[in-house]
């Protein structure tokens, strides 16, 4: 078998382990990370806003 396959398989398992076995934990975990996202976006969102915010014009 392909050591490749034989990990992702390995990772459904433990996540559907988790997922039975500690749903609410697994939930908080979830909400975490995308909040961990979010977060990200946000601040790569402020960061282009003020590349390119329009200012007053250079030598006015």
């Amino acid at each position: 078998m392909n050591l490749k396959k034989v990990l992702v398989l390995a990772g459904v398992a433990l996540v559907l382990f988790l997922l039975i076995t500690q749903p609410e934990q697994s939930a908080s975990a979830v909400q975490q990370v995308l909040g961990w996202l979010r977060q990200g976006a946000e601040s790569i969102i402020t960061f282009i806003r003020s590349l390119f915010a329009v200012g007053t014009p250079i030598g006015q």
